[in-house]
């Protein structure tokens, strides 16, 4: 097993709702520490999270009810690297179309919800993300959304052919329309570790 990989501390999973057993288990191959993250007080554990796929408006009013947005919003303003995939990525977003409440505003992207139609208009796609290296990345779409604006500190890892951004970064927050976790490649969880663990070097 690679040293590195070795020092790297826990990753928080968000698991209110969603595919979260299943980022869970990628990241454990990856030699990471992965938990389960329902609690506040779970946060304080973690060196980085991850936010899932599932359904937004559901998840964001779990994060209300259990008292988990304003201590990811404080994360977040520290640093703290996150993934969002999905609803993640909705979540994470400073706007949403037709979504009010529940943002959590860590990256200055606006999206579209459900912006290929339903369920079942759901796709793969081969996507070039330069940030993996070569091959193309095997993009999993399910009622996806997708990147409408980006910041000006906003970097697109991602788009598909039609030039529509689906994976972004800002700072050590990574968002991505798609679902990493459903595909046998794991090259996009390493690349959010590699985040982690620089953040864990440069803050130590």
């Amino acid at each position: 097993m690679n040293y590195m990989i070795q020092q790297t501390k826990t990753i928080g999973v968000l698991a209110l709702q969603g595919a979260f057993a299943e980022h869970i288990e990628i990241l454990r191959q990856l030699g990471a520490e992965a938990k389960p993250v329902r609690l506040p007080h779970e946060l304080k554990e973690v060196n980085g999270l991850v936010i899932p796929g599932g359904e937004s408006t559901t998840i964001g009013k779990l994060l209300e009810a259990y008292h988990l947005s304003d201590p990811i919003q404080s994360l977040v303003a520290r640093g703290m690297p996150i993934l969002g995939t999905c609803a993640g990525m909705i979540l994470l977003a400073g706007s949403v179309s037709g979504l009010n409440g529940y943002l959590l505003g860590a990256i200055d992207i606006s999206v579209q919800r459900n912006a290929f139609g339903r369920q079942v208009d759901s796709f793969e796609a081969d996507l070039s993300i330069p940030v993996l290296g070569k091959p193309s990345f095997p993009g999993v779409f399910i009622r996806a959304p997708w990147i409408e604006t980006v910041g000006p500190d906003v970097e697109v890892l991602a788009r598909l052919e039609n030039g529509t951004p689906v994976a972004a970064r800002a700072g050590n927050v990574v968002v991505a329309a798609f679902h990493p976790e459903l595909t046998a490649d794991n090259r996009f969880h390493s690349y959010f570790l590699d985040i982690v663990r620089n953040h864990e070097t440069t803050n130590h």
